[in-house]
């Protein structure tokens, strides 16, 4: 069938199956072909080793292309295999090509295939508060080289050298894990870098994670107050024989030319202090020191699971000015997540240039006190020896604007540039419409997104935080698994939760993973945020159809409810009090008291209590297991909102966007109740001038409700507000990724005088889940995307939108256009796959094959909603 091909088979959800820690990995596959309503009827794999037979399933009559078992032996450390597949179409007699071989390979399997010993660097105390060091080592191969593997971690983050190369693009490895419980591991194919005769293996060490200071009290060393690196060189020679080389007492160590190299602070490069060559053979190491040696459980070393983090994207200079108190600014016309790489001159020996970096002006000026105690400040000392490129190794800046001062001579655009750096996640998902403020809304969130996934989902990337906070991904998950591949960098962060919660935390799920004792109170079973154990592998399960995940996680979800209930207490009215997070950052909450919200956290508990207990019994069924307590308390959750926060006919007693929505969206309300109360929250939007009135829990559910309660007219004129508080606010102040605050810039241009203030932060941006799934149309209708769900609601305001994502089956794609009252819809459906279009015409869902296809429409849209002449009162939302 010459039309018909299959794209290399993936594995996993890995996006390179390097050094992989699974013994039988899944395999998943995506067939290409212009046929329309092609179905896959059977399909053949082959598993070939590099030595030996091929295993072959045969002919196996499945419609199955997803996360597929493999069949073959198990893999054993080291092992490399190739994988392809062919598959038959539907009445097909014959199959298509063989796809392309993916080759993967197996990392280091059991903890007796370690050898290596964890060394530690021996620097002088003057070095500085947050020195790096240089490691290094030299040995003979006697032989030429066929293959040649490093495995390697550290406690800190590193960068190996061989003979004078860097090994592999990575960025601040080995990323950062619940380091003593999970250490990752990295893998890299060195072959190259080897010669027969003499080489050398150095290793650049710093703090990071493990050992610098972390989190917004100043305290450091959470894992450990040393650094340490832990190194594996396998070399195999032609004759079939390996020679190993490893860490030990045998390396010598040296401060690095990086005088400082902190997460937060930053980078001071001391050119004068270059050691040129140290990573090669030959270098006179003779007055360094050696290296002490120290021990590493190596049980807790873990293949990595996802993507590692990397530079993806450079940036130019947009503007180069002089601020008002005449200082250098530098603007990229981008909130970014990296660091920027120099150009610098010739100038004389002693020469410093510093940049400082901060995502806004305020007034002219750099906008600074956001950082907070984050000093984001790096510094290049010249020796004076000709120009030099520079570029921080160990260290990362959420920022637009820098600040350049010192610099030799007249600056210029092209003598810096920003690099972007986060993980290395596949894109999979976009969306257009024709407003280009929501455009720049959605472009805003990608950003956003992109600066906080690096290696940890944090709250922020720029001030003395930048913690995996849980209860915001809990509700940016989402969109979060729409816009990029996200499942294998979020299976690391979920098994770092639930190791976590099972070991340290008596079954409470962590604020932020990791944790850090950095709060004056202990940590408890927080609405919204625990529920993270529930809702990121929930949602993960219906983006991918990986129940596997499900299981994996199943201990976490099921103790999350446990510990959930106990707080909740016996009639599940919470009755001990205290704080709680709640509905965080309400609009209407102060600068100083963000917890301050229209809703009561009791209320919000409530009903989050019996979503997530309703899911995990949701989970229950997809995995055989018996789900009926979590059913039964789900019920007994619902049954207990309606009594104590809704009357008869749906009133909610806190009148609030938030409120309703929950019992909305979360099925908290009989049927009769549902009408009334999704009347009523139209008019609380109303009321509230068509602005945001909720927070961190209830915004994301706000549009949903309207929609579903058949309010489309005013989720459109909430989403399309442009005063504060509104989604689009920020991009009229010139945003350019999602703020924390709704006015984290007021409109005089100056920060919002809270203390916690971020300009890049997430989990506002929960709002592109609805933009994808409605305004565009385009959601899974079972899990996995095995069958889609093609639903676009057209609303006052937007003539057209567009989204595709990359499924598990291949292209997605919805596109509509509306002139007058007539729809055009053109949709594209993966092979392997069904879609349930639902078009707003009256008419009935209709379901169609893969492929291409096209409907014209007349329809309605609603109307905007008429306003009162006077009907927003804005003292009221100051």
């Amino acid at each position: 069938m010459s039309d018909l091909t299959v794209l290399p088979v993936t594995v996993e959800h890995h996006r390179e199956p390097m050094g992989i820690g699974d013994t039988r990995p899944r395999l998943s596959w995506v067939p290409r072909t212009d046929l329309d309503g092609w179905r896959q009827a059977a399909y053949e794999l082959e598993i070939a080793p590099e030595d030996g037979p091929v295993w072959s399933s045969g002919r196996v009559a499945s419609d199955e292309s997803v996360l597929v078992p493999w069949g073959a032996p198990e893999l054993t450390s080291r092992e490399r295999r190739a994988v392809r597949v062919r598959v038959w179409g539907a009445g097909a007699s014959e199959p298509s090509a063989w796809s392309e071989d993916t080759v993967v390979e197996a990392g280091l399997l059991a903890p007796a295939e370690w050898t290596a010993t964890l060394v530690h660097p021996v620097i002088p105390v003057e070095a500085g508060d947050e020195p790096a060091a240089l490691l290094r080592r030299e040995f003979v191969l006697d032989q030429p080289v066929t293959r040649a593997r490093l495995y390697a971690t550290a406690q800190g983050v590193y960068e190996a050298e061989l003979n004078g190369s860097v090994v592999g693009d990575h960025v601040l490895a080995p990323g950062w894990t619940s380091y003593h419980h999970r250490l990752r591991y990295q893998t890299h194919d060195v072959t190259a870098l080897l010669t027969e005769g003499a080489n050398a293996l150095g290793v650049h060490l710093a703090q990071g994670w493990f050992a610098g200071p972390l989190g917004f009290t100043g305290k450091r060393a959470f894992y450990g107050d040393r650094t340490g690196a832990f190194v594996q060189l396998e070399v195999e020679h032609p004759d079939g024989s390996r020679t190993v080389v490893t860490t030990d007492g045998s390396w010598r160590s040296a401060p690095s030319p990086l005088t400082r190299a902190g997460l937060y602070s930053g980078e001071t490069f001391d050119a004068r202090r270059d050691l040129p060559g140290w990573s090669q053979p030959a270098f006179d190491d003779s007055s360094w020191t050696p290296v002490e040696t120290g021990t590493l459980d190596v049980a807790t070393l873990v293949a990595p699971t996802g993507p590692p983090v990397r530079r993806t994207e450079v940036l130019p200079v947009r503007e180069i000015s002089t601020s008002p108190s005449g200082r250098t600014l530098v603007d990229f016309g981008q909130n970014l997540v990296g660091r920027l790489r120099l150009s610098l001159p010739d100038a004389p020996a002693g020469t410093e240039v510093t940049v400082r970096h901060a995502e806004v002006l305020e007034h002219g000026e750099l906008g600074t006190r956001p950082l907070r105690g984050a000093d984001a400040t790096d510094v290049v000392v010249l020796d004076g020896q000709g120009p030099r490129t520079w570029e921080p190794r160990f260290t990362f800046h959420g920022f637009r604007y820098a600040e350049v001062s010192g610099w030799p001579g007249e600056l210029t655009p092209g003598d810096l540039e920003a690099v972007v750096v986060h993980t290395d996640l596949r894109r999979t998902g976009t969306f257009a419409c024709s407003d280009p403020d929501v455009d720049r809304l959605h472009e805003n969130v990608v950003w956003g997104m992109r600066g906080n996934f690096l290696d940890v989902p944090t709250d922020c990337p720029q001030r003395d935080e930048r913690l995996g906070w849980t209860g915001d991904l809990q509700v940016f998950a989402p969109s979060a698994s729409f816009l990029y591949d996200t499942t294998g960098m979020l299976r690391s962060w979920l098994a770092d939760l639930a190791v976590e919660q099972r070991v340290d935390h008596d079954g409470i799920v962590p604020m932020y993973v990791p944790f850090l004792p950095l709060l004056p109170f202990p940590q408890q079973a927080e609405v919204g945020w625990g529920d993270a154990a529930v809702v990121v592998p929930w949602v993960l399960y219906q983006r991918t159809g990986d129940a596997g995940l499900l299981a994996d996680q199943w201990g976490s979800m099921t103790a999350w409810i446990d510990v959930f209930a106990a707080r909740a207490g016996a009639d599940l009215d919470f009755p001990e009090g205290g704080f709680s997070f709640g509905d965080w950052l309400d609009s209407a909450a102060p600068p100083d008291n963000p917890a301050a919200a229209r809703t009561p956290w009791q209320c919000v508990a409530t009903a989050y209590l019996a979503r997530s207990a309703r899911t995990v019994a949701q989970a229950a069924e997809v995995l055989g297991r018996d789900g009926a307590r979590f059913a039964d308390l789900a019920a007994r959750a619902t049954e207990r909102f309606r009594a104590e926060y809704v009357s008869p006919n749906g009133r909610v007693a806190y009148p609030s966007q938030t409120a309703y929505a929950l019992a909305l969206e979360f099925d908290l309300l009989t049927a009769d109740q549902r009408a009334h109360a999704g009347r009523l929250l139209a008019e609380q939007v109303l009321k509230d001038g068509f602005h945001i009135a909720s927070g961190f829990l209830g915004t994301p559910l706000v549009t949903d409700a309207l929609t579903n309660a058949g309010e489309l007219a005013t989720a459109y004129e909430l989403l399309l507000q442009r005063e504060n508080p509104s989604w689009l606010y920020p991009v009229t102040m010139g945003a350019t990724t999602i703020w924390e605050r709704w006015d984290s810039m007021l409109p005089d241009g100056s920060i919002n005088p809270g203390d916690m203030t971020s300009f890049n932060h997430y989990a506002f941006g929960a709002v592109a889940d609805w933009l994808h799934r409605t305004v565009a149309g385009l959601a899974p209708a079972e899990p996995g995307y095995r069958r889609l769900r093609v639903a676009p609601r057209p609303g006052p305001g937007i003539t057209s939108a567009a989204a595709t994502h990359e499924t598990p089956y291949g292209t997605a794609a919805v596109s509509w256009t509306l002139d007058g009252a007539e729809l055009t819809l053109e949709l594209t459906v993966p092979p392997n796959t069904t879609a349930e279009v639902s078009l707003p015409d009256g008419s009935a869902p209709v379901q169609v094959a893969a492929g291409r296809h096209s409907f014209t429409r007349t329809v309605t849209v609603p109307a905007p909603v008429e306003k009162p002449a006077l009907f927003f009162d804005p003292d009221a939302h100051q």
